[in-house]
């Protein structure tokens, strides 16, 4: 069968939802369709299952700023987010316009004939044909079929069970069990303590170097103390605005004066451990935010390590045995279940073979124009967030952008536009940024490029990218518009 819409969004997680909800609200002359592989909305918060799955963002950032977040919480569960984004979708009534099951598996532009043919293959294994006129991928930067789990020396020697977070299932048995939790980042500083509530009888953080951890509050004060005395979406858009400077604030001194910020984060540690933890195991070696700070709420992961719920080893993997690892120092770590928390696969554009004429479109050789648009490819968005701030200001921002664009197309004749890419803006570095974190470097030579300066460089800074998205104009030599 063969459908035919005006926009076509791919992916309703936090992204397409937002996208969705901007082209009702200023593009109501164009038709639109989601296309979501899975059998429910909200990406992330759909597939990710593990015990204690939160927000690492502060809700007020990341919810939208059309649909405010108006609750007290600072860092929600998983659970609280999807019930959240299920609120959107019905106070939108978008349900109608989410096409469940559907995997894209190839999107080709005809530019005779100045539109998308898109390959989908639905929850039956039935093939089915799409068409439209432009297309937002907001699928994510990650492969939600794999994260990444490197392969162990004697894995296959273990007799206990091994677990991926990204896989996490409701029969992985974990009460009453001796676990190790390999992993430094975001997932394993939220599954240690939710391991320890859960019931485990005892957890052992493994990591080969520290990150930076800082603990923030579980429940905002001030936005509790406002709605005492002002309206609910007034206290919101205070704290907002708060928040969004704030998290500026702390990224521009962590670049500016590195070793002041480590010193201060370090310090925060410190008192939180209160001398029952060795400091070793939270002292990166590198400079903060070369890789994104971890958020605990009311230092959830300092309290089990302080009463010894849990305990935290900086070593390095020697081979797994039996019943457990050995480490690099000779130490044995003993397990019944192995947690490994190695962090995600970068896969843009949900694996979908993108081609422009039947010509594959290599997107290691592309840059994005403001932000949002993928270079030398005719109406195409790609919705990407920030690094360094939550991912939902930039879709917020992103999506008035594309609806600005689509509008001025609509109203002057256009059919077409295309960023035409200016080579000698393209650097070696990614469009994620300057973030050292495994998982971006090992798909560096796959992503598309950052540039030197505007509108090729991505700045990953919400107010000025506000500033510049809301004033952008579209008589640029770099755009190249067809009738």
């Amino acid at each position: 069968m063969t459908y035919e819409v005006d926009v076509l969004i791919i992916g309703a997680g936090i992204s397409g939802i937002g996208a969705a909800v901007h082209l009702q609200q200023y593009c109501p002359q164009l038709s639109f369709k989601i296309l979501e592989r899975r059998q429910n909305i909200g990406g992330t918060w759909d597939l990710f299952r593990y015990p204690g799955i939160r927000s690492d963002s502060d809700m007020s950032t990341l919810s939208y700023q059309f649909y405010p977040w108006l609750k007290d919480q600072t860092l929600a569960d998983g659970q609280s987010i999807q019930k959240y984004l299920y609120d959107v979708v019905e106070h939108y009534k978008l349900l109608d316009k989410i096409s469940f099951g559907q995997q894209v598996v190839a999107a080709n532009y005809s530019t005779q004939h100045k539109c998308w043919q898109l390959k989908t293959q639905n929850s039956q294994q039935q093939d089915e044909v799409w068409k439209a006129r432009f297309i937002i991928s907001c699928t994510g930067y990650y492969n939600y079929d794999q994260g990444y789990l490197p392969k162990f020396p004697k894995q296959q020697d273990f007799q206990g069970a091994i677990a991926h977070p990204q896989q996490w299932s409701s029969d992985i048995e974990y009460q009453g069990k001796n676990i190790i939790v390999i992993g430094s980042g975001a997932t394993a500083v939220t599954l240690v303590p939710a391991l320890v509530k859960g019931g485990a009888k005892q957890v052992t953080m493994l990591q080969r170097s520290p990150g930076y951890v800082v603990s923030v509050s579980a429940y905002d004060k001030t936005y509790q103390y406002l709605r005492q005395h002002l309206p609910a979406k007034w206290a919101y858009c205070w704290v907002r605005g708060r928040n969004i400077v704030l998290q500026r604030a702390v990224y521009s001194l962590a670049r500016k004066a590195p070793q002041l910020t480590k010193r201060l984060l370090l310090k925060a540690v410190e008192q939180e451990l209160r001398g029952k933890v060795d400091m070793q195991h939270f002292t990166p070696q590198y400079a903060p935010w070369d890789q994104r700070l971890c958020a605990v709420p009311d230092g959830d992961l300092f309290r089990v390590l302080r009463n010894g719920q849990a305990q935290i080893c900086t070593d390095q993997i020697d081979y797994f045995t039996a019943s457990g690892i050995r480490l690099k120092s000779g130490q044995h770590l003993d397990a019944d279940l192995i947690v490994a928390a190695t962090g995600l696969q970068i896969q843009l554009l949900g694996g979908l073979r993108l081609t422009v004429d039947d010509k594959p479109v290599d997107l290691a050789e592309k840059m994005l124009y403001q932000g949002t648009l993928l270079s030398d490819v005719p109406n195409f968005a790609l919705m990407i967030g920030y690094s360094n701030a939550s991912w939902t200001l930039k879709v917020d921002i992103a999506a008035d952008y594309i609806c600005r664009l689509l509008n001025y197309m609509q109203k002057h004749g256009y059919r077409e536009v295309m960023p035409m890419t200016d080579v000698a803006q393209r650097l070696s570095e990614t469009v994620m940024g300057a973030l050292s974190a495994g998982y971006l470097q090992r798909a560096a030579e796959h992503m598309p490029k950052q540039g030197r300066r505007l509108p090729w460089k991505i700045s990953h800074n919400y107010l000025l990218d506000k500033f510049v998205l809301k004033y952008a104009g579209f008589r640029d030599k770099n755009l190249k518009f067809g009738r």
